[in-house]
């Protein structure tokens, strides 16, 4: 009720009190299961209609589960509740619709992401069992299993959610007419098995089979025929391979193979021309997803998101191909591998650059055996439209032109440039948002560990954050194996990162951080100590809680809070 408040300031007092009246004609009333269904019903009522609608699109998700932000955007987008409108991409739609939900308490944040945005949330139980039963009224979404024990429909199903076969409310689909079903989306395990019989696949356009462990290579040859379907997703399923019959789905959008054991695709992948997002590969543990190596007759320039790829010496041909992405958003290498000088080394680098200059906002790139990402600082221009940034592996020093990015939001950099000239080189980026200095090589790469001891040979062997600049840096972290001495200089007329809010440290080697009390919008430094880590490290983290307890009994603020773990 106060999201609905809040999102009607328009209204005045005694509009407000008449509602109260009208909930309430008593002045002391307990609150009935009657009155909250009134008050849900009132705040359903007043939601636009096209909010209605993804409010109920809810329902298919089981009973506390946190959900991702994402997932559910592009399910939104793919049923078509999402369009372009006034100027805004599908996306952008998309985002405003979920933070209304956010705002009007519908829905509850439960993490964020380095930028800032909501990375997953939850729906309020109470909340979520009156979603679905109106979704059951109006025969919008079908819960079959999980906590909910549903009426078996008596018209024809349209999105089906199929919940976990261990509810004591079974998760059966007999005497349900499955002819029409649209979108189905799948939660349990093996034991739970799924009707494809039933299914008419000349209407399935949204298949979510995310960690449905039931799925097998013999079910992709039904799905292959589901031909204007425009959601897969095969997440952490066990799949291995995508037949090379993925090409009939034609209207395809969005293919989601993450963690899985899909490690190649099929030469016919480029022919699925409606695609905007092809997310594949695994961060943890790393896994990658190699390009078909021939180059497309017809441009993908649809494809908005290009992740968890691959590129060796044998990707020339799907390097090759990168040009003609020019409508690609986002790119994320998670392995590189080729050699400086090589027909792919050029062709990767002109390719970056050429989509750089096309509008890409987000590049990433892990490089673990070449010296790809210490070449971008010879790029012709800065790629001036990046909010991200990662370049992660064996660089020296970070490209010069990452002080003319002023648009860029979130930026992470291998800690083998952590020194004090790179925090002057960035402080003037005045949209930056997160900071995150990181290193994915293994730790007894002795090429790591000479440049990273080099560093420690320029700096006198400590890092100073210097004052000014960094206006609305929230966040700022350091995931590596050793994290070197950190300094926050101080003087009188500057202060040092003013509205960071956040420290995340992890680390197995860690040589302090100092200063942290004189960051005055400091509230949390979360550290995280490899078991694995010498008995100076543990004193040293020891030591920084102890001093962050006598400075906060001597401030005139609140200290941070030091967590560990």
């Amino acid at each position: 009720m106060a999201g609905l408040v809040s999102c009607n300031p328009e209204q005045k007092d005694g509009y407000w009190n008449k509602i109260f009246q009208d909930f309430f004609p008593e002045q002391v009333a307990p609150l009935t299961l009657d009155g909250i269904t009134r008050i849900l019903d009132y705040c359903y009522s007043n939601l636009p209609p096209e909010l209605r609608t993804c409010s109920l699109y809810l329902s298919i998700f089981p009973k506390g589960m946190t959900i991702s932000r994402k997932r559910l955007t592009r399910r939104w987008i793919s049923e078509c509740f999402v369009t372009e409108k006034q100027g805004l991409t599908a996306e952008e739609v998309a985002e405003i619709y979920f933070n209304q939900l956010i705002r009007r308490k519908i829905i509850r944040p439960v993490d964020h992401s380095s930028n800032g945005k909501v990375k997953s949330f939850k729906v309020h139980d109470m909340i979520l069992e009156y979603i679905v039963s109106k979704s059951s009224e109006e025969n919008f979404i079908t819960v079959v299993g999980g906590h909910w024990l549903m009426p078996t429909p008596s018209n024809k199903v349209r999105r089906l959610s199929m919940q976990s076969s261990g509810s004591k409310h079974g998760s059966s689909t007999k005497g349900m007419n499955l002819s029409q079903v649209r979108s189905l989306t799948a939660f349990g395990s093996k034991t739970q098995r799924l009707p494809f019989h039933s299914f008419n696949n000349g209407i399935i356009q949204v298949l979510d089979l995310e960690g449905w462990k039931g799925l097998e290579q013999k079910h992709l040859s039904d799905i292959c025929r589901m031909v204007v379907l425009k959601y897969l997703s095969l997440r952490r399923t066990e799949v291995s391979e995508i037949p090379s019959k993925i090409d009939k789905l034609e209207h395809l959008e969005t293919l989601d193979i993450r963690e899985t054991n899909v490690a190649v695709l099929p030469k016919s992948f480029g022919r699925l021309k409606l695609l905007r997002s092809m997310l594949g590969g695994s961060k943890n543990p790393r896994k990658t997803l190699k390009l078909p190596q021939e180059t497309n007759s017809e441009p993908m320039k649809g494809l908005r998101i290009l992740s968890g790829i691959e590129i060796t010496e044998e990707s020339a041909a799907a390097v090759a191909s990168l040009h003609q992405l020019t409508g690609l958003r986002k790119l994320a290498i998670y392995k590189l591998n080729i050699q400086e000088g090589s027909k792919t080394f050029k062709q990767l680098r002109s390719s970056i650059e050429y989509l750089c200059s096309c509008g890409l906002q987000t590049l990433a790139i892990t490089d673990e055996g070449s010296d790809f990402i210490n070449s971008l600082d010879s790029m012709s221009a800065p790629p001036r439209y990046l909010i991200g940034l990662e370049l992660s592996g064996k660089m020296e020093k970070p490209p010069n032109w990452i002080s003319h990015l002023n648009n860029l939001y979130k930026l992470t950099l291998s800690v083998t440039v952590l020194q004090t000239k790179t925090f002057q080189l960035i402080q003037g980026l005045s949209k930056l948002f997160s900071l995150t200095f990181t290193l994915s090589a293994a730790k007894d790469d002795q090429d790591i560990v000479d440049i990273l001891e080099e560093n420690k040979q320029l700096t006198d062997r400590e890092i100073i954050v210097p004052p000014g600049g960094f206006e609305n840096l929230k966040l700022l972290r350091f995931f590596a194996t050793l994290v070197p001495r950190l300094s926050f200089a101080v003087k009188k007329e500057e202060k040092v990162m003013p509205a960071l809010e956040r420290i995340d440290m992890r680390f197995q080697a860690f040589e302090g951080i100092y200063g942290i009390e004189t960051l005055e919008s400091l509230q949390e430094v979360h550290l995280s100590v490899d078991s694995q880590a010498d008995e100076i490290t543990k004193f040293l983290v020891e030591d920084l809680k102890d001093t962050n307890k006598r400075f906060d009994k001597e401030c005139s603020y609140k200290c941070p809070k030091i967590i560990t773990g």
